[in-house]
């Protein structure tokens, strides 16, 4: 908080930031959010809300550890890499190879600075993300609810709770309904507490006593609750034991001990085994990090035993003689098989799609997740906020004893005062869609109209959302969408819960609340009529969830009528109607509820929602967003499936996902079979067996009323049918789905905390057209990771082989002539190799990057395709350098190799030139190659197949990656002064200027780009013959390919036939 210890020691528990005339427990909360000068309605404003948080600081607990120089430099210094190169160096010095010691030495310099940098700055990078990522709250700020990050909230900040939210601040209670939290970070206690707005304490009261308090840190259980922040940071109550929070896991492996805490000796032997070895895993690097991560660290520790025995094979090749040159053959040899960029390089390039996931709506909380997004092969998503707009507007009713009211269109859907309005006594099933009815006033319609006033006294009181009108006469809202909705329906008639239930003296009194509950997918409150002393029990839901809870229902004469099965049966028809129009639709019931009451006495929900009188249905339109549709239908061209398992009606989830293209458009041509197993309701699917589910032609693609179980289950279906699959999710219920997807994808906006915590990833913005941006720059990282690898490591096969085939080459002493100098082959893997490969990093998404099949995370990066290019290029480069070896030395030279050929230039012209040659062409190839890499399979000359410019596209692709382009002109360029400068070219790389050599060069490079586009077009060929067979068997429709297994044998052999 940037306060003296000396404030911060005189603090008061139970105390404001800047003190209050008492502790906030023991003041009423309208004397808090007096002194607080706070506005319970419309909250603080920006402004003010800026003001505070300069004058009292972030609200976070003090100093974290956050980012630590010294850990990230001892990692850069402490791993395989850096350490083969420190053993290089050791042993270039051991044998008085002073230069090649010294630019070993520089090299470890180098690496390990440029690693310390990216690795800070990725750091940093997951830093910032980490703050995006954290717990926020919901507060009310110029009128309206919106979400605060939780270190943004402010001393007088009005926020809201709901279960699952952590509480942001310590906050003095407003309104609590059924409102529980678990403070046993706190206080121990291990019960959920139960807390009460109107009650005050005494100053001298605990903790854990203050019963109108909420504090920081704690989650809620139950209910939900609004309440005034009083304290934040290191003044809230969990600010004195923050230390606890800081508190580090041991690396050291506990003793495996018997019941009584005693241990045999060989149980200490391997705890201190297993601690070694997670020791050395953790230098190595092979068990920490992504999946990625290690698996290219145990690639570099068998590269280290490779580079061990390539080693070996040079000392055997020269005698196992001990002479200063052998050994320094020998260490280049080894050093060829390193590729010492690969974990900057991979780290930078993991930082950078990260970053780039932030500007596109995605936070990404761990890095795992980020190679998991390139793999996906389903989505299992919500519909409500994200394949929709989640801004629901109610556009019909229907009342049994009335008719069918419909709302007009508006363009302020907050204000109830805007929007014609429609009756007509027929019931939805009997309305056509364009049916128009004459235009009615509000207050004709709900003058002496009973059934009209009760059903809209349930809409009102059954109901958490605040519509009100603020002083300048704007119409503001908060709460669910849902309730927004219908709140404003009630509103129209002048039937607003804020006019009934605000004031001293209200005309309804909240006493009990039953919040909406996934499983039961219905929601009550009692309410005491304060005018007549009677409760009534008001209750909304899922249709077919409350008719079964109604034991009646008014008719048009007014009277009441015992519900029949006919009725029933009449109403889901009436409903099936109104889901026919994409309406989500909701049921309405109330009662007076007679059964004894005692306050803060525990209710038994179903004896509340029982005996209810049916009052009426209501239809909420709740539009599908515009880039939804074209989402879905990318994905289809992606190869991944979409599963909408939505809450609503099956009527309703339908025809939204036939409208945003879930469904396949000819659901006609499908058999009856494909089609019901396609949309399910949750009972329907949770009544199957695994047995019977792994049965199904096809997992559903709609699951309607779906329960949090149906979810786990989906899942655990999709992995059976070994997909990969992400989910979303935004309650406290849908955190075991998140947990056990591939990827979890939690709402940044509607979504709990507890949801966030257990996601992968989370979508600032709510949106599935977010997901498939995630799911593009998690293929575009994967993508750039298989590009640096297959450059680098093409390189090392290129250089080993080069170095290998090399020994042959040996002077009148039978000691091998190396073709290419340690200095050289540093240089190469460093500077010409390293630089642009980190460019490859930050590479553009390919083209056609969301018309490929998902990958596949088993075979990684390294699949048959890359490996087999690794191979070619990195032989075809050889035979290159090595030709140009031969020809200088032995084509236009005199084939003679003097004496100390590895160490100076008397005598050894020729091999100097050659190796000068060699050098320079190995140089070119591989900048060459960084080009060629960029698309794995298009030409260098035409990577963009859309475009015009048939001569010039080239020249555009490699300038739009600068990094790229001044990594390879840098290459380039500086080859000439190492050719050129005396002492640099001849003492310390070992090799002298060449003049008519460069025609071999320049020739070698021709040749080089003639063997790479030939080979990508037998791949382009290859690869084209195997995506005409499947589009010849699926159709060229993107719907088409994706449904067209499931097609019947007659539409299929029609479709053949046509193909």
């Amino acid at each position: 908080m940037g306060k003296p210890d000396e404030v911060l020691n005189a603090h008061v528990s139970g105390q404001s930031n800047t003190p209050l005339t008492k502790p906030a427990h023991a003041l009423p909360w309208t004397a808090v959010a007096d002194e607080l000068h706070a506005n319970t309605d419309d909250g603080l404003s920006s402004t003010e809300a800026k003001q505070r948080l300069e004058q009292h600081g972030h609200n976070e607990l003090g100093d974290a550890s956050g980012l630590n120089p010294g850990k990230i430099l001892l990692r850069q210094i402490a791993n395989a890499m850096t350490l083969v190169l420190i053993l290089a160096m050791a042993v270039s010095f051991g044998i008085q190879s002073w230069i090649e010691g010294g630019v070993i030495a520089a090299v470890i310099f180098v690496n390990v600075a440029v690693g310390f940098v990216q690795e800070y700055k990725a750091e940093k990078t997951m830093d910032s993300l980490r703050s995006l990522s954290s717990p926020t709250a919901t507060a009310v700020r110029d009128g309206e609810m919106i979400s605060v990050a939780t270190v943004e909230v402010v001393v007088g900040d009005v926020v809201e709770m709901k279960t699952g939210d952590t509480i942001p601040a310590d906050v003095r209670l407003t309104e609590a309904v059924n409102f529980e939290t678990d403070e046993a970070l706190l206080t121990g206690e291990s019960l959920p507490v139960r807390k009460a707005a109107n009650d005050v304490f005494d100053t001298e009261t605990g903790p854990g006593d203050r019963l109108n308090v909420a504090y920081s840190s704690s989650t809620v259980t139950k209910g939900r609750a609004t309440g005034i922040v009083f304290a934040t940071g290191m003044y809230t109550e969990i600010g004195s034991i923050a230390a606890a929070l800081r508190k580090k896991d041991s690396r050291i492996r506990p003793v495996k001990r018997k019941a009584d805490g005693t241990a045999k000796p060989h149980r200490y032997m391997e705890a201190a085994a297993l601690t070694t070895s997670d020791a050395i895993g953790h230098f190595l690097g092979v068990n920490v990090g992504t999946p990625l991560q290690k698996k290219l660290s145990r690639l570099a520790v068998l590269l280290f035993f490779v580079a061990v025995v390539c080693a070996i094979i040079v000392l055997g090749a020269n005698e196992f003689r001990s002479r200063q040159e052998v050994i320094i053959y020998a260490v280049a040899t080894g050093l060829s098989m390193l590729p010492a960029s690969l974990v900057v390089v991979l780290t930078i390039t993991m930082a950078a799609g990260t970053k780039r996931m932030v500007e596109r709506h995605v936070i990404v909380r761990n890095l795992r997740s980020l190679e998991a997004l390139g793999a996906v092969t389903d989505i299992c998503s919500d519909k409500t906020g994200t394949l929709t707009q989640g801004k629901m507007v109610a556009k019909k009713a229907w009342i049994p004893a009335k008719g069918t009211y419909t709302i007009d269109e508006t363009n302020e859907p907050f204000n109830p005062t805007m929007g014609g309005i429609s009756y007509s006594q027929k019931e939805p099933r009997h309305t056509k869609e364009d049916e128009r009815e004459k235009e009615s006033s509000y207050a004709e319609l709900v003058h002496d109209n009973d059934a009209l006033k009760e059903y809209l006294r349930v809409a009102s009181l059954a109901n958490l959302a605040h519509v009100h009108q603020t002083d300048d006469g704007d119409w503001k809202a908060r709460g669910d969408p849902t309730e927004i909705a219908i709140q404003i329906f009630a509103s129209r008639f002048n039937w607003n819960r804020r006019t009934s239930t605000a004031g001293e003296q209200p005309a309804w009194k909240l006493l009990a609340e039953f919040p909406f509950d996934s499983d039961i997918k219905k929601m009550s409150v009692i309410y005491k009529d304060t005018n007549t002393n009677t409760l009534h029990a008001f209750t909304k839901g899922a249709v077919e969830r409350v008719i079964t809870s109604c034991t009646s229902y008014v008719n048009g004469d007014g009277e009441s009528i015992t519900m029949t099965d006919d009725f029933r049966e009449q109403i889901l028809a009436n409903m099936e109607g109104l889901a026919k129009l994409g309406l989500r639709v909701l049921a309405l019931a109330s009662r007076q509820y007679n059964e004894e009451y005692q306050d803060g006495a525990e209710i038994d929900r179903t004896t509340v929602e029982n005996g209810l009188t049916f009052r009426g249905l209501i239809g909420l339109y709740d539009p599908p967003r515009a880039e939804s549709a074209p989402s879905v239908r990318q994905c289809h061209e992606a190869g991944i499936e979409v599963h909408m398992l939505t809450g609503d009606h099956p009527g309703t989830a339908r025809a939204i996902a036939a409208q945003v293209g879930i469904l396949p458009a000819k659901m006609d041509e499908l058999s009856k079979d494909t089609a019901d197993a396609m949309v399910m309701t949750a009972a329907q699917f949770d009544k199957l067996t695994d047995v019977e589910i792994d049965a199904l032609p096809v997992l559903p693609l709609v699951i309607a009323r779906c329960a949090p179980n149906t979810k786990v289950r989906m899942i655990e279906a999709l992995h059976r049918r070994k997909k990969f699959c992400a989910m979303t999710g935004d309650g406290v219920n849908d955190s075991p789905s998140l947990k056990i997807a591939d990827v979890g994808i939690a709402m940044g906006q509607a979504g709990s905390d507890v949801a966030k915590d257990a996601s992968d990833i989370i979508l600032t913005d709510d949106n599935f057209a977010s997901i498939l941006a995630a799911i593009e720059e998690g293929r575009r990282t994967f993508d750039n990771i298989q590009k640096f690898v297959l450059h680098l490591l093409a390189q090392n096969i290129a250089q080993a082989l080069i170095l290998l085939i090399g020994l042959a080459f040996k002077d009148a002493e039978g000691i091998s002539v190396f073709p290419l100098a340690p200095v050289e082959i540093l240089w190469i893997i460093m500077i010409t190799s390293g630089l642009p490969d980190m460019g490859l990093g930050f590479e553009v998404a390919a083209p056609d990057i969301m018309q490929r099949p998902p990958q596949s995370l088993k075979r990684g990066v390294f699949t048959i395709e890359i490996m087999v290019d690794m191979l070619c290029y990195g032989v075809w480069t050889a035979a290159l350098c090595l030709s140009a070896f031969v020809l200088v030395l032995y084509g236009w030279g005199t084939g003679t190799i003097g004496l100390g050929c590895n160490e100076s230039l008397d005598s050894c012209n020729e091999v100097f030139r050659a190796r000068a040659t060699c050098f320079a062409t190995i140089t070119w190839l591989s900048l060459f190659l960084a080009w060629e890499v960029v698309d794995t399979r298009r030409s260098f000359f035409r990577m963009q197949p859309g475009s015009k410019r048939i001569f010039t596209q080239w020249m555009i692709d490699v300038w739009r990656n600068k990094f790229l382009f001044w990594s390879v002109m840098a290459g380039f360029i500086t080859i000439f002064p190492l050719l050129y400068i005396p002492v640099i070219n001849d003492v310390v790389f070992k090799h002298t200027g060449i003049s008519w050599e460069w025609g071999i060069v320049f020739v070698e490079s021709f040749l080089f780009f003639a063997g790479v586009e030939t080979y990508k077009f037998g791949k382009r060929r290859f690869f084209l013959r195997q995506a005409s067979k499947l589009e010849a068997a699926g159709g060229s429709d993107a719907q088409d390919r994706m449904f067209g297994r499931y097609l019947t044998e007659s539409s299929m052999g029609s479709k053949l036939e046509e193909v």
